[in-house]
């Protein structure tokens, strides 16, 4: 009873640094050596923000080329590749240091970049030259560059290595590379405007995005041929895979809704609506919850998928897209582009007495239009003592 009474008599006397222990309680500790980190491109800023999330401050602000945009995270490496499309080059971040510790020359209008799971390639379609540019990343260099079709905006790299998936926004082609062989092995014609690619675990089938013709493409990656164009929402602009590879969930922006597509049957299950122009979405690593960016209400849906449902929409910044889950998958990071913050909800134990499941924990000021968002954790080789 007497330990209660003094906790009671803290809270009060604490006020707002109270809450700041309590927090700190609850995050995880891994010890002296562990290390998390976000990083933030900021568009307008040509800065990269790094946020530490065991404490959700802002630990530095690494300047990197003109018109930061997309980013990622070596699985292999503690390294970060950040793509400035501005200057046609890719900023490579030791995440130890969270320094620039090369700078990679590509070719015209880079959007996006991904890196192979062994950790050893990574890939980035040139938009405006029509190209992929393939990079060594232990040489940290470019070793070719793959001609593809018009206004490619998106590779991705199979699970497996051997295939990079390029969507051709200007011809409507999707362009599939040998990775080995660094040469287009087929041109896939699918619908109107492909972006976006998810990629089926076992390397079997990729799905497309076409947003000018409300249509996912399923493609087979074994006989490079189009298996079916499955019809949508309005204006289809990013997936995402659910962990178990079962189904395909889609954000339709116009049509303020997701899909659900199955993937081994090629099938749309079902659609929701979910909020005012559905940006980007990411699936728990349970596969239980599905979390929405409302670009147009300035939302974040959470989407139970096991009960088939919208249950909760939580406020957030001006404008959300990106989206980042934190390793114990606790917190969700919401990039508020039009207002330049990290919002952080966190997701509480719903055993406890809790008002809510989720709340907001925080926002971080980053800088100005932030377009993408990785989060990387890792052991550092040399502790803080």
């Amino acid at each position: 009873m007497r330990k209660l009474l003094i906790i009671i008599v803290l809270i009060p006397l604490l006020g707002a640094g109270a809450w700041w222990y309590f927090r700190e309680q609850a995050l995880p500790d891994y010890g002296p050596a562990y290390r998390e980190y976000a990083y933030v491109t900021n568009g307008k800023s040509n800065t990269v923000s790094v946020i530490d999330l065991r404490t959700f401050e802002l630990a530095k602000t690494i300047p990197v080329g003109a018109g930061p945009t997309g980013v990622a995270a070596n699985r292999k490496k503690n390294e970060i590749y950040v793509v400035n499309a501005g200057s046609n080059n890719v900023s490579v971040i030791d995440a130890e240091k969270n320094a620039v510790v090369a700078t990679i020359g590509v070719h015209g209008k880079p959007y996006f970049i991904d890196v192979s799971q062994d950790g050893k390639r990574a890939y980035v379609a040139n938009s405006a030259s029509a190209k992929v540019s393939v990079i060594d990343v232990e040489k940290r260099a470019v070793i070719g560059n793959v001609g593809v079709g018009a206004a490619p905006g998106l590779a991705r790299v199979s699970p497996d290595g051997g295939t990079i998936v390029v969507s051709n926004r200007g011809d409507n082609t999707v362009s599939l590379i040998d990775a080995k062989a660094l040469r287009v092995r087929s041109t896939v014609p699918v619908c109107q405007e492909p972006e976006d690619i998810a990629i089926l675990h076992d390397s079997s089938k990729a799905f497309v995005t076409c947003s000018g013709s409300a249509q996912v493409a399923s493609i087979d990656l074994k006989k490079d041929r189009v298996l079916a164009l499955l019809d949508v929402g309005r204006t289809p602009v990013s997936l995402a895979l659910k962990p178990d590879g079962g189904e395909l969930m889609v954000c339709d922006f116009d049509s303020d809704s997701i899909s659900i597509i199955e993937t081994v049957n090629d099938e749309v299950g079902s659609s929701s609506l979910i909020g005012q122009h559905p940006a980007r979405g990411v699936v728990t690593g349970d596969n239980s919850r599905f979390y929405v960016s409302n670009f147009g209400s300035n939302s974040v849906a959470v989407y139970d998928i096991d009960i088939g449902k919208l249950i909760a929409t939580m406020p957030v910044g001006s404008r959300p897209e990106g989206l980042a889950l934190s390793q114990d998958q606790r917190y969700l990071l919401v990039l508020d582009t039009q207002s330049g913050d990290v919002t952080v909800i966190q997701k509480r134990n719903p055993r406890k007495l809790e008002p809510t499941e989720y709340s907001l924990l925080t926002m971080i000021p980053v800088g100005v239009q932030p377009n993408g968002i990785v989060v990387k954790a890792f052991m550092t080789s040399t502790p803080a003592k």
